[in-house]
């Protein structure tokens, strides 16, 4: 407030001067500070206002007023009502003058007007409620605590007063403020420029004149809501409909997206800036209806053409709109859903041709045709649905069903772990030509993507560890630490009951190394004619999936001395064990001494077996050959078929085949070992024979687990929770647990309990 001289056109009443005199010396200073407050008043004209107030205020002598209708009120009460009443009469004939120079103005200069008595209004009330400070602090509060809630502070009262005398006066005219702002409002969203400052202080008085009658201190937004927020909230819903009907009609649903996120910025923009933020969730909710949710269908029809295109940024936009509205997102997901099992099912169909499932299909092809889906669609949910869970549940949902069944597998449940197994194989293996550790592991994570999605991991469990095993026997591995890497992918994945196997084969191979070490050791103490550089593993029977082949295989005499002492050393140190030996998997090296040029030939056992029996003889008939070496027409057809191609044999007439006097090769060392089809054939059934064993074994076993538990349980109970249990490894078909059901009640595991038909009782 600032001090300045002022010269008062009244002199200072004393202390006992009656109410036309005191209301006369205050109502000057009032109306001072409340118009040309601008002027300043004086310090000591403040205080000498004040103490006038109070001097009245604390008088208990009795003065007439000469009024109607008081209350026969004595003392300091009258006191107190006198003033409060002039006070009252002054703000109405001030507010009078304010109205009647309101009414010619319109829009802008109307709201100019406004903020600008405003301030002025609530800068004086301020300064004149601290000069009746005690009639707000005893007079007032008393009035208020005997229930007289229409008697409010001096503040309030003028606040009171400009919203009955003024406010209410220039609303009334068809909402004469409010509609002022609608319109700059609707100015600025059109794209003009306007007094944002000037839209706040007037909607910031909506608020100010807001009272709560309970509670005087409480801030009340009833006038603000009526007056302001209803009306804005209507003109906005009204604006954004036509202008979003509009837009659509003449653009595409893409720059559609583009222009409702930018209304959607501007309005939360718009309350930051001058609306009150009360009014954030009412507005967002309506221009979240009226720009998305009453447009949501045809955003929803354009989202797949998104897709096709990769319009990254518009599935972005698209995404961050509909996830806005309830439900929004969730045809997009099932939309999502589809495009990726298409996608899949495409990649597969292109890679197999006109072959279909009986075509021959490279494992890796097949491997990065799946992940090449599932990478470019993960990327999408990254980076356009910001990983969303509710599109990450749906590309899982899809890829698990094109990896499990496509083109390439048919009715088949095995073939894609089959594949992704053999891949893995390939991978781990020293021929694979990756160049370093990281990409080599890199691979294996991504064999690990598509293991998550296989449905039936026992059977992928059961390839991969065959193939282990051979890559072990062959010492064929490309490394330990990338072997341990798997395992321990898989463990973590499915657990240490899934790798339990996978680890004790390790642990084989490294017993073995030393039991051949130690029988060398033997050898050479005992025996100096051995001219036989000899290994071998012994493997533990539950924990490698190895099957004898060929049971009739009839030992070479060359090597049947070091197989004689072998058998004979290992009884005399693990009495009671019984060797079966697996020529199957055996692998020879063969040197000959018939050329001129020494080669050295890498055979199988068969292989081995036929070129020994040319030690004593240089034709042989296929049956001589068959009663020599015990193997199966089957396998020694194919056997001899390899011979014949590498030129090592020559037959004329499939019936009689000779040593080749005459072989060359440019090679010295000559890999003659490849896969013969009966073998890979053998593998395949093998493998699934094992699967269909352990299935039932692991059914029965949950059946037990499960009734144990529960004690009793009804029969579908009984289905639906073994199904739960086990699909984590493979998905069981009902007749196959109906069958367990049935093993275990003859077995007398469970039996059915008397008087029910589908109700089992666990036997303890």
């Amino acid at each position: 407030m600032a001090s300045s001289s002022n010269t008062p056109a009244y002199p200072m009443p004393p202390p006992n001067a009656d109410l036309a005199t005191t209301w006369a010396y205050l109502e000057e200073g009032v109306d001072h500070i409340m118009t040309k407050l601008q002027t300043g008043v004086s310090y000591s004209k403040y205080m000498s206002l004040y103490t006038v107030s109070y001097n009245y205020c604390t008088s208990s002598k009795m003065h007439s007023t000469g009024e109607q209708g008081l209350a026969p009120r004595t003392g300091a009460n009258l006191m107190g009502s006198d003033l409060y009443n002039h006070l009252i009469r002054y703000f109405i004939d001030h507010l009078k003058g304010l109205r009647t120079h309101s009414d010619a103005l319109q829009d802008e200069a109307l709201l100019r007007f406004y903020a600008g008595e405003w301030d002025r209004y609530t800068t004086g009330a301020n300064y004149i409620n601290r000069l009746f400070t005690y009639l707000n602090r005893h007079w007032v509060k008393r009035e208020r605590d005997e229930g007289r809630k229409g008697v409010y502070p001096v503040y309030t009262l003028a606040l009171v007063q400009w919203r009955a005398q003024f406010f209410m006066h220039v609303q009334s005219k068809q909402q004469k403020l409010a509609g002022a702002i609608l319109r700059l409002i609707e100015r600025q969203r059109n794209g003009d420029t306007i007094d944002q400052g000037l839209v706040k202080k007037v909607v910031d008085s909506f608020v100010s004149l807001g009272l709560d009658e309970g509670d005087i201190n409480k801030v009340s937004y009833e006038v603000y809501k009526e007056h302001f927020e209803v009306p804005f909230l209507d003109a906005t819903e009204k604006y954004y409909r036509q202008e979003s009907k509009a837009f659509l009609a003449e653009n595409s649903v893409a720059d559609y997206l583009k222009k409702a996120e930018e209304r959607l910025r501007e309005e939360e923009d718009r309350v930051e800036r001058y609306l009150n933020t009360n009014t954030r969730k009412g507005l967002i909710n309506k221009c979240d209806r009226v720009l998305i949710t009453e447009h949501s269908e045809k955003m929803w029809d354009n989202f797949q053409e998104l897709l096709d295109y990769d319009k990254d940024e518009d599935l972005q936009r698209m995404y961050g709109l509909l996830a806005r509205i309830t439900d929004g997102l969730q045809p997009l997901r099932e939309r999502f859903e589809q495009h990726v099992k298409r996608s899949g099912l495409a990649a597969v169909k292109k890679l197999v041709g006109e072959g279909g499932a009986s075509a021959e299909i490279d494992p890796k092809a097949y491997v990065d045709a799946l992940l090449e889906v599932h990478q470019k669609n993960s990327e999408t949910v990254q980076r356009s649905f910001r990983g969303e869970a509710g599109f990450v549940a749906s590309l899982d949902k899809a890829c698990r069903e094109f990896v499990n069944k496509n083109d390439a597998t048919g009715t088949s449940t095995t073939k894609s772990p089959e594949l992704l197994a053999k891949h893995a194989d390939a991978l781990l293996r020293k021929s694979n030509k990756m160049a370093e550790e990281e990409d080599l592991e890199s691979a294996l994570n991504r064999v690990m993507i598509l293991f998550k999605y296989i449905d039936d991991k026992d059977v992928f469990q059961t390839y991969y560890t065959t193939k282990l095993s051979k890559r072990l026997i062959h010492g064929v591995s490309a490394s330990d630490e990338a072997e341990a890497s798997m395992i321990s992918k898989l463990k973590e994945a499915c657990g240490f009951e899934y790798t339990n196997k996978l680890q004790r084969m390790f642990t084989d191979m490294s017993l073995s190394k030393d039991l051949t070490d130690q029988f060398k050791e033997r050898m050479q103490q005992n025996h100096d004619d051995m001219d036989l550089n000899f290994s071998v593993m012994v493997l533990g029977t539950n924990f490698w999936p190895l099957t004898p082949v060929n049971p009739e295989f009839i030992v070479p005499t060359d090597i049947t001395p070091t197989y004689e002492r072998f058998t004979k050393y290992y009884q005399t140190k693990h009495s009671g064990r019984k060797l079966t030996w697996l020529w199957n998997y055996s692998k020879n090296e063969l040197r000959t001494n018939y050329l001129n040029q020494k080669y050295i030939l890498m055979t199988s056992s068969w292989q081995m077996a036929v070129l020994l029996q040319y030690n004593s003889n240089d034709t042989l008939s296929f049956q001589e050959l068959t009663n020599a070496t015990g193997i199966s027409k089957e396998y020694l057809n194919q056997v001899l078929a390899v011979l014949v191609k590498a030129k090592i044999l020559i037959s004329d007439d499939n019936d009689q085949f000779d040593l080749n006097p005459n072989f060359k090769s440019k090679k010295i060392r000559i890999n003659l070992n490849t896969p013969i089809k009966a073998e890979q054939k053998a593998e395949t059934t093998d493998v699934l024979k094992i699967v269909d064993e352990d299935r039932k074994y692991v059914i029965q076993a949950t059946i037990v687990r499960i009734m144990k538990a529960r004690k009793t349980l009804k029969n579908q109970q009984l289905i639906t929770e073994v199904t739960a249990q086990i699909s984590q490894r493979f998905t069981p078909r009902v007749p196959d647990i109906k069958k367990a059901i049935d093993h275990l009640l003859e077995k007398e595991y469970i039996e059915r309990v008397e008087g029910t038909k589908d109700t089992f009782a666990y036997v303890a």
